[in-house]
């Protein structure tokens, strides 16, 4: 199971939200690159990279900073936020991106999903984000009445390389990932998951890694390395265990 340090961006600058909400943001650094670097060194093998302004606004925002965290790094990393048409992955992918989230669209157009793991095998997941067990979308300011069992369903024939489930109310907050949904969700697919919102201790890495033979093969991780609560290499070894 791998543990995927989480770099979400923000004005340029590294952050992290407080249950999605962009109004309530901690700055951790105003250089991106060199929290990429320091977690590559750390010994993480696969970065998540949002931008948050793009998530808003439907367009890259922070595109050069990504460049930048891409050019500078030897792992492969996913970004998601304010990817919504196929110049963009195609930009994206040109970067070396290894993975494409696709949000909002995948909720409004399933059949785009379709079209770009057509077009690009292996390199689209979709981020499913979840507050009181509804989808939510646009930059987490808009919920949809579905279930994430429900939107899921539709997803199930194309060929998608993840689903990333992100539990909102959890995201940011230090009070531990919602194993029970994570475990739900898991078992209402064949598509492989990634689990996202929550983590604060090792303990919480233990329990997730419970949930590999459900299906779960990664463990998003943001706050928690950033506060010094997990050590990341700890949390690499834990999960890495074949035992």
């Amino acid at each position: 199971m791998l543990v995927i340090p989480a770099i979400d961006i923000k004005s340029g600058k590294c952050v992290r939200l407080y249950q999605g909400r962009m109004d309530n943001v901690t700055i951790f650094s105003k250089n991106p690159e060199e929290m990429a670097l320091k977690w590559e060194r750390a010994g993480a093998k696969f970065l998540h990279i949002v931008d948050l302004d793009g998530a808003i606004s439907g367009l890259p925002e922070n595109f050069s900073v990504i460049k930048d965290i891409i050019q500078n790094i030897q792992i492969p990393c996913e970004v998601g936020g304010g990817i919504r048409d196929l110049n963009t992955i195609y930009r994206y992918l040109d970067l070396g991106v290894e993975r494409i989230i696709l949000g909002t669209l995948a909720f409004k157009n399933p059949n785009f999903v379709k079209n770009a793991c057509i077009k690009f095998p292996g390199k689209i997941a979709v981020g499913i984000d979840v507050k009181n067990e509804k989808i939510s979308i646009k930059g987490w300011t808009e919920i949809e009445d579905k279930s994430p069992e429900e939107l899921v369903k539709e997803f199930e024939d194309m060929n998608l390389s993840a689903i990333i489930y992100t539990d909102i109310k959890r995201d940011g907050m230090l009070t531990g990932p919602n194993i029970e949904a994570t475990k739900k969700l898991a078992l209402s697919t064949n598509i492989p998951i990634i689990a996202s919102g929550g983590v604060s201790s090792i303990d919480d890495i233990k329990n997730l890694k419970f949930l590999e033979s459900y299906g779960v093969i990664g463990i998003i991780i943001g706050r928690a390395i950033y506060t010094g609560k997990v050590d990341l290499k700890e949390a690499i070894e834990i999960a890495e265990d074949k035992c």
